[in-house]
């Protein structure tokens, strides 16, 4: 038995026309239905659900939804989101990234990158304490 994939993602919202909106014109969702109570969105192969909520409970760790681009957009939606949305942090990490809140604060992430780009930077840039495990075993660095 083992998991393949993410089934899909909900956030809670307080008003759902605006987050319909800010998904589908600002991140390019499409709308797949939609209810009193709530809509279901895709972003690329993402099942997003959109569930209206009447209290937000906002988090102050690092827990975010990461999201991708298309090959060539990343710097022209990344422009876009950098103007349109506020920042909750500043990238530190390998590959592109922008770091934005949705309207009821969820925190995103549009990232330039993959696991793969990622485990790469940390084989050349080692982390005191962080074990790589790839198709060779394991690498201690």
């Amino acid at each position: 038995m083992s998991i393949t994939g993410v089934n899909h993602v909900t956030l809670a919202v307080l008003d759902l026309d605006r987050s319909v909106i800010f998904y589908t014109d600002l991140l390019g969702a499409r709308l797949r239905a939609r209810w009193p109570d709530g809509a279901y969105l895709t972003l690329g192969d993402l099942w997003l659900c959109l569930e209206l909520t009447v209290h937000m409970s906002p988090r102050e760790d690092d827990s975010h939804l990461a999201l991708s681009a298309a090959p060539g957009s990343f710097d022209p939606l990344a422009r876009r989101i950098r103007s349109e949305t506020r920042i909750w942090k500043e990238n530190r990490s390998e590959g592109a990234s922008v770091y934005f809140l949705d309207p009821d604060g969820h925190r995103l992430e549009l990232h330039n990158g993959t696991l793969a780009s990622r485990l790469a930077h940390y084989r050349c840039h080692p982390v005191d304490g962080m074990e790589i495990f790839g198709d060779t075993g394991t690498e201690r660095s």
